[in-house]
């Protein structure tokens, strides 16, 4: 097939990857535009666009898909159909009817569960066991087209965003191929959503890692690991510190116990070199196993506390 591929981040380079090694001919890239970054606001242009640089695909980068101007000049490539895969951009219906197979679409989740931006991060959040990936033909609805194919993807108690997402990487562009063969050879079914099974979860802003000790230890592990690396889950005790990793404090210590029964969400219940530093939850109490203290290196609790004292029950 002759293919015009949208996407911007690493997951659709993955994507991208495979499409480029497999029999299939990509004719045209579209992706976001650079964007400044960093203190000097230099101009960083995305993944996807680097790749195709390096395997001389030509590259469109615009502000606005939708414009009849950009819709004729991908309607002029005369291709067969387009993927999208994280691409960033809504689609209206003169975009979708630019080729004759119309537009697929890589989501990061098993669809109708988890539509919107960051599908990975929220299952992670939410405390899922399965993920997956959905192979959709788009429509004008956010992520509500038919589905064409889906493959699980289990989660691990240990994945976090970055680890979950490169998981996820490895598999989409395989189920992707394996999509395109059927509508090859005109042996698929697309299958529609059910509304009343839809989920949607907004983008993570900076707050979305705000740590809330009113939560469980199971609910606080999950948002650790859900926002990881990005935004990160924080919280604040003499400053601003980064958690990167956390885990449940189990004690057979009577006297430890009752401390932990009686303390409020967020008050510190050990802070020393042994046990580490440990904070109450909804259910129990929490040990902040690894963090990053503001403007300084990732670290263990302990070795945070060989340095900084801090006052508990």
């Amino acid at each position: 097939m002759k293919i015009i591929f949208l996407g911007t981040p690493e997951f659709a380079v993955s994507v991208l990857d495979k499409l480029v090694h497999s029999k299939h001919e990509i004719l045209a890239v579209v992706t976001q535009p650079d964007k400044p970054v960093g203190r000097s606001l230099k101009l960083q242009a995305p993944p996807v666009k680097e790749f195709a640089i390096a395997h001389n695909i030509p590259v469109f980068q615009f502000e606005k898909i939708k414009r009849p101007e950009n819709v004729e000049a991908l309607k002029n490539l005369n291709a067969d159909i387009m993927i999208t895969a994280a691409y960033g951009q809504i689609l209206n219906q003169a975009v979708l009817n630019i080729t004759p197979y119309g537009v697929y679409n890589v989501h990061g989740s098993l669809l109708p569960k988890y539509r919107g931006a960051a599908p990975i991060q929220w299952a992670i959040i939410n405390g899922e066991e399965v993920t997956g990936v959905t192979i959709m033909k788009t429509s004008v609805g956010l992520d509500s087209g038919d589905m064409l194919l889906k493959q699980e993807l289990i989660i691990a108690p240990t994945d976090t965003s970055e680890t979950l997402f490169n998981k996820m990487s490895e598999i989409a562009g395989d189920v992707l191929l394996k999509a395109l063969d059927m509508l090859e050879n005109g042996n698929f079914t697309l299958t529609p959503q059910v509304e009343s099974e839809a989920t949607h979860f907004p983008m993570l802003e900076k707050n979305s890692g705000c740590i809330n000790f009113h939560k469980t230890v199971k609910e606080i592990d999950c948002l650790v690991r859900g926002v990881t690396p990005w935004p990160g889950a924080f919280t604040c005790l003499t400053d601003y510190i980064k958690v990167l990793a956390v885990s449940p404090f189990i004690t057979s210590d009577e006297v430890l116990i009752k401390k932990i029964e009686s303390a409020r969400a967020g008050q510190i219940i050990l802070a020393n070199t042994k046990q580490g530093l440990v904070l109450k939850a909804k259910d129990g109490a929490i040990r902040l196993n690894e963090i990053q203290p503001q403007n300084r290196k990732k670290m263990s609790d302990i070795a945070y506390l060989n340095g900084t004292k801090i006052n508990c029950l």
